[in-house]
């Protein structure tokens, strides 16, 4: 081992001759002023987020420029618009923020837990159903002053929303094509089965596609479209289906069944949930040849609150309590 020994003054002389390491006259709250313009492209919605005046906001901004010798940000016809060199800096100014956001959690424990919080999720009525029972009193138990603030996401990726910082997380099973600055985690995989009434005169038997197509069907849509999942996958067949309603809820249709004969073709979960509530309704496989994919339920948010403690906990509750649904079945 080799033991090397430097005096104080030989000390200071070294680190006086390090000057890339002398950040003693930076601001290194600038970085965050440049990571939220970056996301935002607007001063008055950065500013709000920042939660100082449109001014102040400005004079940092002019600051930053001077530091870099850099405009960083133009006008543009909507909001700020990047330029070259911003660009060039965002993926290390996001690092940097995100580790200095990282070093402060650890440093209060778990008192980010003691945090007063809004959190808002943008999923559908089936998962508000399916995770809340479990969800929240965990939530009152250990984050006390959180409060969760649920939203329909109308069959869509709330993907502004995520950008913007007015989403949190996003839970659902129709989510594709995400921007790479979004992060997302498998929750739950369902499969489809058909939900019926007990007292259904169509059905004699076990459900055949004829006894199928010959009842008319009830089924969700959030965008108003009828052209479903259900039937994209009998037209790749060559048949079709009459569809007597279509509703905006996953859970509504399934009391509309008792003592008719609508068919329901739905998530497992949701007819099981159905069958347990209503002794009238029974569960049928789907007919063949129909055969409908898997459906991956996703928890998605954005990378600029990966490494919120709060928010990272909020998902790792999700996700333990999609496993135990899971393990449950």
């Amino acid at each position: 081992m080799i033991a090397t020994h430097l005096s104080f003054e030989n000390s200071k002389e070294v680190i006086t001759g390090i000057q890339i390491l002398n950040i003693v006259n930076k601001d290194l709250n600038l970085l965050l002023v440049f990571h939220v313009l970056y996301q935002e492209r607007s001063v008055s919605r950065a500013a709000v987020r920042m939660a100082i005046s449109q001014p102040a906001l400005s004079h940092k901004l002019n600051k930053l420029r001077h530091e870099l010798a850099d405009p960083l940000f133009v006008r543009a016809p909507r909001g700020l618009t990047p330029t070259p060199r911003a660009h060039e800096l965002a993926p290390e100014v996001q690092r940097l923020v995100a580790a200095l956001e990282s070093f402060y959690d650890q440093s209060e424990g778990r008192d980010f837990l003691t945090r007063t919080e809004h959190i808002h999720l943008y999923t559908t009525d089936y998962m508000e159903q399916t995770l809340l029972p479990g969800l929240l009193p965990r939530l009152r138990s250990q984050a006390p002053n959180l409060v969760l603030i649920t939203h329909n996401t109308r069959g869509l990726l709330p993907r502004e929303e995520l950008e913007k910082g007015t989403c949190d997380l996003a839970i659902a099973g129709f989510f594709a094509d995400l921007p790479d600055t979004f992060r997302q985690q498998r929750l739950l995989s369902e499969d489809f089965v058909v939900l019926a009434s007990k007292s259904n005169q169509q059905l004699a038997g076990d459900l055949d596609m004829q006894t199928y197509l010959a009842c008319e069907h009830l089924l969700t849509t959030l965008t108003g479209d009828l052209n479903g999942i259900v039937d994209r996958a009998l037209e790749a067949n060559g048949l079709s289906r009459k569809v007597a309603a279509g509703l905006s809820s996953f859970l509504a249709p399934t009391r509309l069944i008792r003592g008719t004969d609508l068919l329901l073709t739905c998530l497992r979960s949701i007819g099981e949930e159905a069958i347990a509530r209503d002794p009238d309704l029974r569960l049928y496989p789907l007919p063949l040849p129909l055969q409908l994919p898997t459906v991956e339920v996703m928890q998605i948010w954005h990378e600029r609150t990966d490494a919120d403690h709060l928010r990272r906990w909020l998902r790792q509750q999700i996700q333990a309590l999609a496993s135990e649904l899971h393990a449950g079945r």
